[in-house]
Order: structure tokens, then C-alpha cells, then sequence
């Protein structure tokens, strides 16, 4: 449900490096971000381990990774991994001390997912374009969420971890529905509020990085949206837009884009089926908020918006059989849906946004 403890606020970091040094003596830390070399060095040194035990993820969390990495940690003979980055670090950080048996601390340095806090992994090809998910055993042993840390990401990562804790609530409220399990329905009722919240604090939080709203925002992203899927398990975690995202992944240009910015086109792709095949009419009061929310913080909202305007039909049929594959969380809506009709609600708003804020043009 939760990691087994949560360190979080202003310098929590340099407040955890006791716990680490009890925790591991000859630890391994982990990352990826060239730009945050340093200060994994500086971690290092604090914890005064060997800058041989500095490893660094090469590809996205992939099969090759994984397999170099644990024969590393298992030749430095390693009794702890810290996974100090975003995402798809922390996400590989998480399989590597499962499949060597280590506890997990994990560190991130964006508020664009929850991953620091599932028991969940996603595995990539060395391309970057989405395999399966894993689920393991337990959280990480603790998650160190340092506003310091996370407040040097660039914005993008922060609307992108908006938009995909904004999908808890219109993902879980689809999955869970006549779930009669006490869990499940807190953990709907806690994705609707932390739509709420985002839809009045997001932009406010980005234009004021420093504000505690922006410490609401970030920790809702970072922390709540991961107590939503653990509270609701398996039922209140991934639908449609989720397996849009998996199969943009796919596409060599669904790839330049961020976890949640693919997330963000696959809500309204959700929204959409719910409307035009589950004949939901509330879908569309509901995805027409959304097409008036994201500008507001440059997320896209259509095929076009993430430049796959020109991709040919083939390659468009491609990404919507493999979110529609055996299988796929897709098929966690309550009703039959097929590649063409995926493909029809990614073209129902086929139309550039153009009051996009610069949050995109800044680097990932």
C-alpha cells in the first residue's frame, strides 16, 4: 500500500542521510540525469560509500539495464539500493532490489509520477518503447521527497505529473465501478478530490514554484497519487489512458514526449470512448473541461499537438492495436472496444492548441 516510511518537505534529504547509513553500508545509488551527476556524487560521499557504487541507468528501465546492473551490485556485494532520479530510474531501482533481494530507497527529483511510492515498475525496450508492467512485493522501504530536490525539475515535469494524477480519478472512477471493497471506494473518493485540487491549484502552483500551494501540488503528483493505487490495488489503477500512452511509446515520436503529457491525450482519448461507445454523455462535459485545462499549462491535446499529425495511417493503426493488444489495461473499461475505435477518439480532436504556455519548449 505504501512505502514503509516518508520523509518529505525542505532539505529531506540531507535529514535522511543518518537513516541511510543504518540502513546500508556498502549501498549502490542510482541514476541516470547528467545534470544531476553531482549532486549523486555528493550523496555518495556523504554516505561515504565508494564512488564505484555509483551506477548509472543507460537506457530506459529495460531488460539489458537491469541484467548489467544487477551483476554489478551483486559483484560490489551491495546491501542497499537508493534510486535517485525520475521515473523510469526509480522505477528500474525498485526492480533491481527485488531481483537481488535489497531494500529500496527511493529519491525523486521530479513530481512528474508516483513512482517513488508504487509497488509497480514499467519495463522499455533500449528505444524507450513500452514492454509490460511488474509488480512487486512491496513499496520501497522509504521515499525521500525533498521539495529542494524536486523544485529544480523544470516545470514541464510538474504538468506533466499533473496530468497524470489527474488519470487516478478518471481511470479508477471506470475500473472500480460496483466495487463494493471499503478500500477501493476510499480510493476513488481520494481521486476525486486530488482531481479537484489540481484543477484549482495546478496553475497557480506552476507560476509560483516556491509557494505552498506549489508544495500541495507537488506532493499531491509525487504522494497522494500513488496512495490512490495503493489503497485501490489493481482496481484503481490503469485504463484507456494509460494503454494510449504504452502504445504512443511505440512511436519513435510519441517517445520525445513526457509520461504524463502522453497520459494527458490519453484521457481525452478515454473520455471519448466513454462517450461515443459506452454512451456516456457526461464524458463529454468532463473531456471538454480537460481540452480547456490543458493550454492552460502547455499540455497537448491531440495527435497533432504531439506532432503525429503527418504519421502515416499504418503507424497510427500500429499505436492503437498495441494499446488495444490482449491484455492491455484498455480493456478495463466496461465495455468492448476495438484498434479503429481507438483510433477514431485520438482523431476526434485532431486540432492544434494555440494558447500553449512556454511550459514545453523547456528541456525534459
Amino acid at each position: 500500500m505504501a512505502p514503509g516510511e516518508l520523509m518529505r518537505g525542505p532539505g529531506a534529504l540531507a535529514a535522511a542521510i543518518p537513516k541511510l547509513q543504518r540502513l546500508g553500508q556498502r549501498g549502490v545509488l542510482l541514476g541516470r540525469s547528467a545534470v544531476l551527476a553531482t549532486r549523486r556524487h555528493s550523496l555518495v560521499r556523504r554516505l561515504r560509500w565508494p564512488e564505484t557504487h555509483h551506477l548509472v541507468l543507460e537506457h530506459d528501465c529495460c531488460e539489458q539495464d537491469l541484467q548489467r546492473l544487477a551483476q554489478q551490485v551483486r559483484s560490489l556485494h551491495a546491501d542497499l539500493v537508493v534510486a535517485m532520479g525520475g521515473g523510469k530510474v526509480l522505477d528500474a531501482g525498485k526492480l533491481l532490489a527485488h531481483r537481488c533481494s535489497l531494500p529500496c530507497i527511493t529519491v525523486p527529483t521530479s513530481a512528474a509520477t508516483c513512482a517513488g511510492w508504487t509497488a509497480l515498475a514499467n519495463i522499455y525496450s533500449t528505444t524507450g518503447a513500452f514492454c509490460r508492467d511488474v509488480e512487486l512485493p512491496r513499496c520501497p522501504e522509504l521515499l525521500v521527497f525533498d521539495h529542494h530536490l524536486v523544485q529544480t525539475a523544470p516545470r514541464r515535469t510538474l504538468a506533466s505529473g499533473i496530468a497524470d494524477a489527474l488519470a487516478k480519478w478518471y481511470e479508477a472512477s471506470v475500473s472500480s465501478r460496483n466495487s463494493t471493497d471499503g478500500f477501493v471506494q476510499v480510493a476513488v473518493q481520494q481521486a476525486r478530490l486530488l482531481r479537484d485540487q489540481l484543477l484549482h491549484d495546478a496553475r497557480e502552483a506552476l507560476a509560483n514554484p516556491a509557494s505552498p500551494v506549489w508544495a500541495q501540488v507537488a506532493e499531491a503528483c509525487g504522494l497522494t497519487a500513488g496512495l490512490v493505487g495503493g489503497l485501490g490495488g489493481a482496481r484503481c489503477r490503469t485504463v484507456a489512458a494509460h494503454a494510449v500512452h504504452n502504445g504512443l511509446t511505440q512511436h519513435p515520436v510519441g517517445r520525445r514526449w513526457l509520461h504524463g503529457e502522453k497520459v494527458a491525450v490519453g484521457i481525452l482519448a478515454q473520455l471519448r470512448l466513454e462517450e461515443v461507445v459506452g454512451g456516456q454523455p457526461l464524458a463529454a462535459v468532463a473531456r471538454q473541461q480537460l481540452l480547456d485545462f490543458y493550454p492552460l499549462l502547455g499540455l497537448p491535446c491531440s495527435l497533432e499537438d504531439l506532432g503525429l499529425a503527418t504519421a502515416s495511417r499504418p503507424d497510427l493503426e500500429a499505436i492503437c492495436r498495441f494499446a488495444c493488444r490482449p491484455g492491455s489495461d484498455l480493456h478495463h473499461l466496461p465495455f468492448p472496444v476495438n484498434a479503429a475505435q481507438l483510433l477514431g477518439a485520438l482523431m476526434s480532436c485532431n486540432t492544434p492548441t494555440t494558447t500553449r504556455q512556454p511550459v514545453l519548449s523547456e528541456p525534459a
